[in-house]
């Protein structure tokens, strides 16, 4: 499909818009539409609110509406497929034809069974010029969680570490604050505040009594918190407790009285064992997907990091790199001990940043 050298700007802005509902659409995608008349003039814009709320082209119509402008005869760029089916708001392919744009511009198609190109082929049915592609892997990775669940059933599944240049989590004696600096704090923070649940372990909940919140940056919701916890050892009096958020405990050891003290503590407990007695983490992922999990930020110990790797459930990553070198210490899984080469995790630089003083480096393993 070719592009006119007018398009690449306007879907730009399209992904821009998107960007900015990061933190806000889950369980729904990311989406920016921009609409634009004959003359290059931009008439209306717009994002997907919370779910359940206007979609990105309605509110782009809304603006437009609002500015007086009249889209007859306009072109939409719009960052995925627009909707085909009834959900809680109408579909946006009746929205599009009723205004009677002429071009709608898809920078990727929606992976939704219930879309799927049917919203394309809608649009086409009403007469509609419709160019799919424009930028699509820049739309992928605003919603590579939602194309995970959708295509898999699961979850993008994201680490983060921080570490010293030498790898190592912390000291031998647990003391890990701070390895990396303030600034790589806060960007992690707001890696935890556009997933869809933080995942640790009850390691981490014992040892460090975390919040596991988003605080460094503002956020309109706050994440799901999942806690691996195998014998429900989770503290009643546990700091994670604080936020208004849903808490699931995932567990391999039913015992009634700490499941209700816990689900009293507004939790949610699923037991799902393994055949080794602890929690089936591909199951709990299943069951997370389920939920309408897109995305979820694994902030754990060696122990779970693990755990999860060597099972194949990671997807990438999100790793902060200290300039110091800390000698003996923790590291950032308990993989291994390897005899070959061939045995290590393959893993490929997806992108390489410095956050102030601190390199983020976000590394995708390789299938």
């Amino acid at each position: 499909m070719s592009f006119s050298e007018h398009d690449t700007p306007h879907m730009t802005s399209a992904l821009a818009l998107a960007r900015e509902a990061l933190f806000l659409t889950s369980p729904n995608p990311r989406v920016g539409c921009v609409m634009v008349g004959a003359d290059g003039a931009v008439l209306g814009s717009g994002h997907t609110q919370r779910a359940g709320e206007a979609h990105a082209e309605v509110m782009a119509l809304r603006d437009a509406q609002a500015k007086n402008n009249d889209v007859k005869g306009a072109t939409a760029y719009v960052t995925l497929e627009p909707c085909s089916h009834q959900g809680r708001t109408g579909p946006c392919c009746d929205a599009l034809i009723h205004a009677g744009l002429a071009r709608v511009v898809v920078a990727e198609g929606d992976p939704n069974p219930q879309v799927a190109g049917q919203g394309v082929a809608r649009l086409r049915a009403a007469g509609m010029q419709v160019d799919v592609g424009l930028l699509g892997a820049e739309a992928h990775e605003l919603n590579i969680g939602f194309f995970k669940r959708m295509t898999h059933g699961t979850p993008w599944v994201r680490m983060k570490v921080a570490a010293s240049l030498d790898g190592q989590t912390a000291l031998n004696n647990g003391v890990s604050q701070w390895i990396t600096s303030h600034p790589a704090r806060d960007d992690g923070h707001a890696w935890r505040a556009r997933a869809c649940a933080v995942l640790t372990g009850i390691g981490t909940v014992l040892e460090d009594d975390p919040q596991l919140d988003v605080r460094a940056v503002p956020t309109p919701r706050q994440p799901a918190l999942v806690v691996m916890d195998s014998q429900l050892e989770t503290p009643l009096n546990a700091k994670l407790f604080k936020p208004q958020r849903p808490v699931w405990i995932y567990c391999a050891l039913d015992d009634m009285e700490r499941r209700q003290a816990l689900e009293a503590k507004g939790a949610q407990v699923v037991c799902l064992p393994n055949a080794s007695g602890k929690v089936d983490l591909a199951a709990m992922l299943q069951d997370l997907g389920q939920k309408q999990i897109n995305e979820v930020h694994v902030e754990a110990g060696h122990k779970l990091n693990g755990s999860l790797l060597r099972e194949g459930l990671v997807d990438e990553l999100l790793t902060y790199l200290a300039p110091k070198l800390m000698g003996q210490g923790r590291g950032m899984t308990n993989l291994g001990p390897f005899t070959t080469l061939d045995d290590a995790k393959a893993l490929a630089f997806h992108e390489v940043t410095q956050i102030g003083p601190d390199l983020r480096i976000l590394a995708r393993l390789s299938r």
